[in-house]
């Protein structure tokens, strides 16, 4: 090769900003994006054993693409979970922006319950023993608690709820409302949900109550 000839351009390698290998790991990003939707929905209508062959389908994708990403079905179910979760404690501080207190506690509620009623099968999963699921208790709590907690302690100085309200037994409290499956099991647990939104606000007073009356000022 003469000193002065170009050499031919080479393919981008690995970490190359920019390069293919950037380009490849967006469209695996992709993949694994479609494919927790997927599989959230098909867990919501059939359960967490549903056959993988249906969520790849669902996902557009080759059921070897699901395994090469989740090569465990429990691998693939602790990512819809944590994924759902995040979603959920996302919403706090959106509904806190756009709504009064109380409104965005009721709202974020409903939400979660939505949340709990549609994962089928989830909570004897989380029970099974795999060491997949033993994180997500913890994930679950560290997440939505302080979620629930930042709407809890505005609605409560807001006057919009009681105070003495913990965040993770109303966690507990609504989970245990949401045993129920099926679509009319759906609707009845949004029914008693919606009676313990009700509940929260027995005995509810705005903070400035609480302050000592001020002393009228001598004179004046």
């Amino acid at each position: 090769m003469h000193g002065n000839e170009k050499t031919p351009d080479k393919p981008p390698v690995p970490d190359a900003p920019g390069g293919a290998a950037r380009a490849v790991r967006a469209d695996a990003q992709r993949n694994i994006d479609t494919l927790l939707e997927a599989a959230k929905d098909v867990f919501a209508e059939s359960g967490v054993d549903a056959p993988v062959r249906e969520i790849a389908a669902r996902a557009g994708v080759g059921v070897g693409t699901l395994y090469r990403h989740f090569p465990q079905r429990a691998d693939l179910v602790a990512a819809v979970f944590r994924r759902e979760v995040d979603a959920c404690a996302a919403e706090a501080p959106v509904l806190a922006t756009e709504h009064e207190p109380g409104e965005a506690l009721a709202r974020w509620l409903r939400r979660y319950t939505r949340f709990i009623a549609t994962k089928r099968g989830l909570a004897a999963a989380l029970h099974s023993g795999d060491p997949a699921f033993e994180p997500l208790p913890a994930y679950f709590q560290q997440h939505l608690g302080p979620a629930l907690e930042s709407l809890l302690d505005a609605a409560a100085a807001a006057g919009a709820v009681c105070r003495d309200v913990d965040a993770n037994d109303l966690l507990r409290g609504v989970a245990n409302l949401c045993l129920s499956t099926g679509e009319e099991g759906a609707r009845h647990s949004q029914r008693m949900v919606d009676l313990l939104i009700d509940g929260l606000r027995y005995g509810a007073r705005p903070a400035a109550a609480d302050l000592p009356p001020r002393p009228d000022k001598a004179g004046g």
